[in-house]
């Protein structure tokens, strides 16, 4: 009697399509890290050290020292309002911004290449179906077995443009008004 650790599937193997994805993701994804320019790696690293509670606590302390030494002690040198420290966070938050907006950019424009990758499989796959649907209805009417009427509609190819005017039609998008300020727009009747 097979036990349960022998039943179970080794995915181990390359000849097993999950991993076999999962290694060429992991490739794809180290392949676009090596050829990230440096500044993008100095931008992900600032706003990834910045975003940690390491980074909060050390600025939650540096304040606290920061204030203490210049209201306690004897040798201010910066009085309240604290006029140095004010200038010295207003910098830090200034770059620290630019380098998280070069981040979020280099992401938005990874996140474009994968929606765009995305979108080619998809309408690869989609033209294999409509091939593989053509072969099997060949096969029941060769065979003399009922075709529902509902696969005609299937085995037609999907016109990419007049899809995406429809879903352009039919969802909710945000429309930027006068004022710059956004609100949803309403449906178009069809």
């Amino acid at each position: 009697m097979p036990t349960e650790t022998a039943q179970h599937v080794d995915r181990s193997t390359a000849a097993d399509p999950v991993v076999r994805n999962i290694r060429a993701v992991a490739q794809m994804e180290r392949a676009a890290s090596l050829k990230r320019p440096m500044f993008a790696r100095v931008c992900d690293r600032v706003t990834h050290d910045a975003g940690t509670t390491w980074s909060i606590a050390l600025h939650g302390a540096w304040f606290v020292l920061w204030m203490a030494v210049n209201t306690l002690s004897a040798r201010r040198f910066d009085p309240f309002p604290f006029s140095l420290l004010t200038s010295i966070v207003s910098l830090e938050a200034i770059f620290l911004t630019l380098f998280v907006l070069a981040s979020q950019n280099r992401l938005t424009q990874e996140s474009d290449k994968r929606a765009h990758l995305d979108l080619q499989v998809n309408l690869l796959a989609e033209q294999e179906m409509t091939l593989v649907l053509r072969m099997l209805r060949d096969l029941c009417l060769k065979s003399n077995v009922d075709v529902p009427n509902a696969l005609d509609a299937l085995l037609e190819d999907v016109d990419i443009e007049s899809v995406a005017e429809r879903v352009e039609e039919e969802l909710p998008a945000e429309k930027v008004s006068e004022n710059g300020a956004a609100s949803p727009r309403t449906h178009r009747a069809s």
